[in-house]
């Protein structure tokens, strides 16, 4: 892929408190994120992001975003985050035709890698968005999802930790000194936490099903690592009692200047690939105390990204739920 990943990013001036300027939710995403596939049969699959656009368009939300082209991550972006060696054995392994597996079920097609880059880039660019107050806030709408992916290795669908990259893109290149991640997807974000773990800048907070893939979160717990599991069967009074009792404290004591949201929808009641029963409404919920935690700290300053949601009617009606929250006045 080469010199193909240069890329600078130009954004437009803005003037300080010109509020006219600054929309409220910017959506990135890209046409590569829907040329990565993984086979016939994979539930990881192009559809996703169809179905949360329709769904978006059908409600109307779709008109009062700001649509941005997703970039791709650069080198330099993407060793804050991932070892060389990593990076350069995922271009080595990238196919010209075909696909190649990572482990049995991660696999890279000849576009992967591109949207991976894509899928990374995305975050990196709404971080410059928020910071910049071109956006109060962002939603990432990409593929591959990113959260499992560890400094040094490719698992659960995933290539690239996007979210990872953007938080650390925040602290270095915009001088942030703390950065939350939230994490809500129905698996634990062990990528996250792997490269996260012992950077004092950064808290994490999630829930997940446990015991379930990738089987971890529940051992090297700590203050900025707040993982909550939940049993299968758990329903939104659950998550909502995790939230209130653990979540909400923790962020409050570390004070975060901006919150990076891990957004997964494959906690739905509907969705196969797992056991809680999660809906709109408790999405909603959610993302209006991610909110309060934003504006109270954070200057409104959040970055959402896609990583799971399978069962796709009720992917596009619960990303649909997140934005109209977070798109609110």
């Amino acid at each position: 892929m080469g010199s193909s990943f240069n890329f600078e990013l130009r954004l437009p001036p803005f003037r300080t408190g010109d509020y006219r300027l600054r929309m409220r939710t910017a959506f990135i995403s890209h046409p590569d994120c829907l040329l990565h596939h993984m086979g016939p049969y994979h539930p990881e699959r192009p559809a996703r992001l169809k179905a949360i656009e329709d769904e978006l368009a059908a409600s109307g939300l779709m008109d009062r975003l700001e649509r941005h082209v997703a970039p791709l991550a650069t080198f330099e972006q993407l060793k804050r985050v991932h070892t060389p060696k990593y990076i350069a054995s995922l271009a080595a392994a990238a196919p010209s035709t075909g696909f190649a597996y990572l482990d049995p079920d991660t696999a890279m097609n000849p576009y992967s890698l591109a949207a991976a880059y894509r899928a990374a880039g995305a975050v990196i660019l709404a971080a410059d968005l928020v910071i910049g107050e071109h956006a109060e806030n962002a939603f990432c709408c990409v593929r591959p999802p990113g959260h499992h992916a560890e400094r040094n290795r490719a698992m659960g669908f995933c290539l690239i930790n996007n979210i990872a990259a953007g938080v650390a893109h925040a602290i270095q290149a915009h001088a942030l000194e703390r950065v939350a991640v939230v994490d809500f997807d129905v698996h634990h974000g062990n990528g996250t936490e792997d490269i996260f773990r012992n950077n004092p800048r950064v808290m994490m907070v999630s829930i997940f099903q446990h015991p379930f893939y990738p089987y971890g979160g529940v051992t090297g717990r700590s203050g900025r690592m707040v993982n909550i599991p939940l049993a299968a069967g758990s329903n939104g009074h659950a998550f909502r009692a995790a939230v209130n009792e653990f979540w909400l404290p923790a962020l409050k004591r570390f004070k975060p200047q901006m919150v990076f949201i891990s957004a997964g929808f494959d906690a739905h009641r509907d969705d196969d690939l797992a056991s809680l029963n999660l809906l709109e409404a408790d999405y909603a919920w959610v993302t209006g105390r991610i909110r309060e935690i934003a504006h109270e700290y954070a200057n409104n300053r959040i970055v959402s990204a896609l990583e799971g949601g399978y069962a796709l009617p009720a992917l596009g009606r619960s990303v649909a739920a997140h934005l109209k929250v977070l798109n609110e006045p």
